[in-house]
């Protein structure tokens, strides 16, 4: 055996050795990775059932979550430092932020809005924008909006849309019906957590039209878990978080006990 010939059978593979096993995800068009990391500013003060929450909205075979809870318990930061979480990892490409554009009054309505979608939508952006505001630097948010890395959307826009790798937020999702609901489910591609967030008890601007609080019991079991989909409620003393003063308020009135 020449000396080349032994060279060779000495790095010849065995044919033990294991062969790579074929990546058999489904492939789907993605956006480049953030190429710069988001500099997050998480608070420590986070309640336990807040962790969990975190933790479900994080987990890698999550698909969707619904949050029902009261005013103040910190659900639209939870979703939206998910979100950004997500972003800064890869694991989804873009943000989009859907509402219904329903104002919080039976009264005093602004009436019609001048300008194009986005000018239309700006009253209603606001609660993203100031959970990006608490959790990023203006750099990195001046980085994001240039690069279209965060939508705000409006709820009867969306018919004909499909998202793949997107973290989605449904904020007031107790301001749509059932079929609202079943339309943004509908939407999900490969990849894609949908969060909405409502709460079922305080806000009735549909009255027995909303469908929150069914799509949220439907899911509320542990079939649903298996899949990927978990339901939380946040309407103790404890999980309000705002302040102090908001929670005084809200055991006062009776809202909460």
């Amino acid at each position: 055996m020449s000396k080349h010939k032994r060279l060779v059978a000495k790095i010849a593979p065995s044919s033990s050795t294991p062969k790579p096993t074929r990546d058999s995800s489904p492939y789907v068009h993605q956006r480049e990775k953030l190429d710069w990391n988001l500099n997050i500013r998480e608070r420590h003060d986070y309640t336990e059932r807040q962790k969990v929450i975190l933790e479900a909205a994080l987990d890698s075979q999550t698909r969707s979550l619904f949050i029902d809870g009261v005013w103040g318990s910190g659900k639209t930061h939870l979703c939206v430092l998910a979100a950004l979480k997500l972003l800064n990892t890869g694991r989804v490409d873009q943000i989009i932020y859907i509402r219904n554009p329903v104002e919080a009054t039976s009264v005093g309505k602004l009436g019609y809005l001048k300008g194009d979608q986005s000018e239309k939508m700006a009253p209603y952006c606001v609660p993203l924008h100031d959970k990006l505001d608490e959790l990023l630097g203006k750099p990195d948010i001046d980085r994001l909006a240039k690069g279209d890395r965060f939508q705000c959307v409006p709820l009867g826009f969306i018919r004909g849309r499909n998202w793949n790798c997107k973290a989605v937020i449904v904020d007031e999702a107790s301001s749509m019906s059932w079929d609202d609901l079943m339309l943004l489910l509908s939407r999900c591609g490969e990849f894609t957590r949908i969060f909405f967030i409502g709460d079922s008890v305080n806000q009735n601007d549909l009255g027995s039209k909303a469908g929150f609080r069914r799509v949220f019991n439907t899911f509320d079991d542990m079939e649903s878990k298996e899949h990927g989909i978990y339901a939380f409620e946040l309407r103790e003393t404890t999980d309000i978080v705002r302040s102090a003063f908001l929670r005084f308020c809200m055991r006062k009135t009776g809202v909460i006990r």
